[in-house]
């Protein structure tokens, strides 16, 4: 069932910033609109998420390589990509409120409520029912569903046809025909819809007139385009084969909101694989596969995805679909697969001159290769791991803790080195487990307040072990370790620290279940 809870999102947000993982940036200045910064334990957590990324997708794939394309890039490159001419969001206003939304995204919404209606009827039937109920037997049947699920394909049908064809003024009518309403003010007086560009654009060299505009790049996936030559070349790569890359983009979104979920300044992390045309389905289904795998070995909740196969294809797509991830807004877009056909490389053959082929010497012929496309967001995948992790809990003796159960590999910090006190020597041993463990793990030390408070403060930012050093210690070389999700605790050896903890955070456990 989707997660509509902005009260949770609201808890969240609050954590994240109190705990070091997000704050508003420029925050002294009163912030920036829908731009983020990110704190002590929230830059290492993002670190972490693009170790696991770029691990699974480069180091444990031979026929996959790594590039980072400058951000800067020739403004011919947004021409062929389409970027110039096509990269609008469809804008409406409420002339009450002032408010400004995306025309699809409202309809969107809508659909969303009536996939609402669907969810309740078929959690009524199944409380009816109990074990005898037929699920889908039920859905294929019932009135309610059918009539349900026919409003939303016409839907569907007439957002595609306006959009496809740039009449706008059948999108604003749809608005009007489905009588949605101002999420603010309730208010249905709707201005025509108008198409923004979201490229951000500025001006390299001197401001006189010889300043060339250029704009800052809205994807990343560009940058792989016009380097596929370079890096096909020199790696000595055959077809299939696959370039990757993690970087920022920019998209001057009029509408960002939902705390990191949309941002004007976010991260990517694409991989264009590159295919002989005919294959590209095949690979598509391969990669679709491959995507949802990795997602689902987080432990988040297998029941926190689902595929949305696109309707409405973007200009250079034969196939395209979202792995959507139930957020605390509902199910959204987390990462994107595409197959991309071959606009991409003939766009910039045509813009450039330059020939973007690959010679397949068992064919003996040359041909412009086919492009797979995976491409997630990297604040959107920690936005995913925040909200999954955070946790309210109420335990046996009456009290509460807020504990973020944040994957062990991906914790900011993998243990908390505790000294009981602070005198009798017991920070100094604390200081020496530290040097010992700090090359294999991200260690945190604190000496401060009682170690109750101590641990409820590691709970918070998910560290998955405390280390406790107390007397004992200084006569057996023996230490207390402290489990972050079942708060159990048992007495071991220093010696055995490194292995305990190991067999928790190594990333290897996770990459270990991708094969």
């Amino acid at each position: 069932m989707a997660n509509n809870d902005d009260n949770l999102l609201k808890k969240i947000v609050a954590h994240a910033k109190e705990y070091g993982f997000v704050f508003p940036s420029s925050e002294i200045y009163d912030g920036l609109s829908a731009a983020y910064d990110y704190g002590q334990n929230g830059v290492q957590l993002k670190n972490n998420l693009k170790e696991y990324w770029w691990k699974a997708m480069v180091q444990m794939n031979e026929e996959i390589v790594g590039i980072d394309a400058s951000i800067f890039m020739h403004p011919t490159t947004w021409k062929a990509s389409g970027h110039v001419d096509a990269f609008n969001d469809p804008l409406i206003d409420n002339k009450d409120s002032k408010k400004r939304y995306r025309a699809d995204v409202l309809i969107e919404d809508y659909i969303a409520k009536i996939e609402g209606k669907i969810n309740k009827e078929v959690a009524k039937a199944t409380k009816r029912f109990g074990d005898d109920f037929d699920k889908d037997q039920f859905i294929a049947t019932n009135p309610n569903v059918l009539r349900n699920k026919e409003k939303i394909v016409s839907i569907n049908e007439r957002m595609k046809k306006g959009l496809e064809s740039g009449d706008l003024e059948s999108i604003r009518q749809l608005i009007i025909d489905l009588e949605i309403a101002d999420p603010i003010s309730g208010s249905k007086n709707w201005t025509e819809v108008r198409q923004f560009n979201l490229m951000f654009s500025t001006e390299m060299g001197s401001v006189a007139d010889g300043a060339n505009t250029i704009y800052l790049r809205p994807e990343t996936a560009q940058g792989i385009f016009v380097n596929y030559l370079n890096v096909q070349k020199t790696g000595r790569m055959r077809i299939p084969f696959g370039i990757a890359q993690i970087g920022k983009a920019f998209r001057n979104e009029i509408i960002a909101r939902q705390f990191i979920f949309r941002m004007r300044e976010f991260e990517q992390m694409e991989m264009q694989f590159f295919v002989k045309p005919g294959e590209e389905m095949e690979w598509y289904n391969k990669w679709k596969n491959t995507r949802i795998n990795w997602h689902k070995a987080l432990g988040l909740g297998e029941e926190n995805y689902r595929f949305h196969d696109h309707l409405n294809l973007a200009h250079y797509a034969n196939a395209a679909c979202d792995i959507e991830f139930n957020f605390p807004m509902g199910f959204k877009e987390l990462e994107g697969i595409h197959s991309r056909t071959d606009f991409d490389l003939k766009a910039h053959e045509e813009h450039s001159g330059k020939k973007l082929q690959f010679f397949d010497p068992v064919e003996n012929k040359n041909y412009v290769p086919y492009v797979v496309e995976t491409s997630i967001g990297l604040d959107r995948l920690f936005l995913a791991v925040l909200s999954s992790a955070y946790t309210e809990e109420k335990l046996e003796d009456g009290s509460e803790r807020v504990v973020l159960r944040i994957p062990a590999a991906l914790a900011p910090n993998k243990v908390a080195i505790l000294p009981l006190t602070k005198k009798d020597g017991l920070p100094e041993k604390a200081r020496e487990i530290i040097d010992e463990l700090k090359y294999d793990f991200t260690c945190f030390y604190e000496e401060k307040d009682a170690i109750g408070k101590r641990y409820r403060r590691q709970d918070a930012i998910g560290t998955p072990y405390c280390v406790t050093v107390d007397h004992q210690t200084l006569e057996d070389n023996t230490v207390t370790i402290r489990d972050r999700d079942n708060m159990l605790q048992e007495r071991i050896s220093i010696s055995d620290l490194g292995t305990i903890i190991g067999q928790k955070v190594d990333i290897k456990h996770l990459l270990k279940q991708l094969n």
